[in-house]
């Protein structure tokens, strides 16, 4: 059974890791892809290829989501190649850790603005299809971070608390109208970019985990596809965690 067949759906920061997986795994259930990329215009490129191959419509799109206006124009854009947006999944994010002592204001408003700013504008730019046709399923991704703090991540940890209560707000402006807004918080997922950690490091991580390793970018697109699909019906405003037990 295809989940998402034949719904549009809109997902940031798709070209590696967690973006990619949920891109893939929505394609594999039927869904239409756009998605965007800031920079690897090569990695899009094999990605929309990888995703046609599925038997759907991919394309992928530059854009900067914190850029209100771009975010808008984007949203228009798909609309006019798509027909719609049904779904909506905020995933782009970037960090730029440092203790609060050493943080910049530069540090700390690139992470707002990429991390926070970003899913205001693109909530703000679907709401308008997705009310016209009374449903749609937006979902944020938040972090643990964003629930339990981090030393050293004080931007990226506020960043991601914000989702969490805008999320909130959201679902409760909208649900009126079949609306539903989410937020995912992923733990320790192990992606290409934890593959440079030191290994010992990251197997104390694990130990610390009730499930007694990372997670992994299925397991954050396995929910994601969930909150997507009509197997959700009934679930709105939550902040769901996918860390092993991490946060019990």
């Amino acid at each position: 059974m295809l989940l998402l067949n034949n719904k549009v759906a809109l997902i940031t920061g798709a070209t590696r890791g967690i973006g990619k997986e949920i891109a893939l795994t929505f394609a594999k259930n039927g869904a239409n892809i756009a998605f965007t990329y800031i920079s690897s215009e090569d990695k899009a490129k094999a990605l929309e290829t990888e995703l046609k191959s599925y038997g759907i419509k991919a394309k992928s799109y530059k854009s900067d989501a914190g850029d209100f206006k771009a975010a808008e124009e984007l949203v228009n854009i798909i609309i006019s190649e798509f027909g719609t947006v049904d779904i909506l999944v905020n995933n782009a994010g970037i960090t730029r850790d440092g203790l609060l002592m050493r943080m910049s204001e530069i540090q700390w408003d690139d992470v707002i603005n990429a991390n926070l700013k970003a899913v205001f504008n693109l909530v703000k730019a679907v709401q308008k299809p997705m009310l016209k046709a009374k449903k749609g399923s937006i979902i944020n991704m938040s972090s643990v971070v964003g629930i339990k703090g981090n030393a050293g991540q004080s931007n990226y940890s506020a960043s991601k608390a914000g989702i969490i209560g805008f999320t909130k707000s959201i679902a409760l402006e909208l649900g009126s109208r079949n609306i539903r807004s989410n937020a995912i918080a992923p733990g320790f997922i192990e992606t290409e970019m934890t593959s440079s950690l030191d290994e010992k490091v990251v197997q104390q991580w694990r130990d610390l985990i009730p499930l007694k390793r990372g997670g992994t970018p299925e397991d954050v697109a396995n929910l994601t596809l969930f909150l997507a699909s009509d197997l959700s019906a009934y679930i709105t405003g939550q902040c769901i965690n996918v860390c092993g037990g991490m946060l019990t």
